[in-house]
């Protein structure tokens, strides 16, 4: 299978994405942001996002399929490469979704979550992070910055320049910020050494 020049973590034609949480995290626009970083860098990419209404707390997911050729995959997708998980609400319905060869990447002060046989399980501690950065409300970004340094679905110059696009008018001087934030997921990434542990356990 082909893979990608761009993203040289052997990159498959298609990657399906599930972003899930509650309101109030960014869910929604964190997608939205790699979607537009993905398509900027000239990979076809769908979305398909689901929440309950505007209010906070409520379930919010969001699917991002990123690929090289005409996305093939049906805007629900029955199984996904991976879930990133700000929130515990959905996880239990999204896991059995993960293929064996998936990435769970979990806010660890989420209650921890059992991931099907075979599926890397990375905990990024986004709450800590966020709060040592002092915007709470940026978790959703470090989130972000850690997917894309360790997945490279897209580069973090792309992530970056596709967040300032993506800012309305009154939220523009959050850009610098959230650079930052977006820096903060990624170098985690990159610094640590043991970020990831991969369940071999078949039940």
């Amino acid at each position: 299978m082909k893979t990608l020049e761009a993203s040289p973590s052997n990159f498959v034609m298609e990657r399906e994405i599930i972003f899930t949480g509650i309101g109030g995290q960014g869910i929604q626009l964190m997608a939205k942001i790699l979607a537009q970083a993905a398509a900027d860098e000239g990979k076809q990419v769908m979305l398909f996002g689901v929440y309950g209404g505007a209010m906070r707390g409520s379930a919010s997911d969001s699917t991002l399929v990123i690929g090289e050729e005409e996305i093939q995959a049906p805007p629900i997708v029955p199984h996904c490469w991976a879930v990133v998980a700000m929130h515990p609400k959905s996880l239990p319905s999204l896991l059995p979704k993960l293929r064996a060869d998936g990435i769970l990447f979990l806010n660890d002060t989420l209650a921890p979550e059992k991931p099907p046989a075979d599926v890397a399980s990375i905990a990024v501690p986004v709450t800590r992070l966020a709060e040592q950065a002092g915007t709470i409300m940026g978790a959703g970004m470090i989130m972000l910055g850690a997917f894309v340094a360790h997945t490279r679905v897209a580069t973090l110059e792309s992530v970056v320049s596709a967040m300032r696009a993506a800012l309305p008018p009154h939220r523009t001087r959050m850009a610098d910020t959230n650079a930052a934030l977006l820096q903060r997921g990624a170098d985690f990434i990159r610094t640590t050494t043991h970020h990831s542990t991969v369940n071999t356990q078949h039940s």
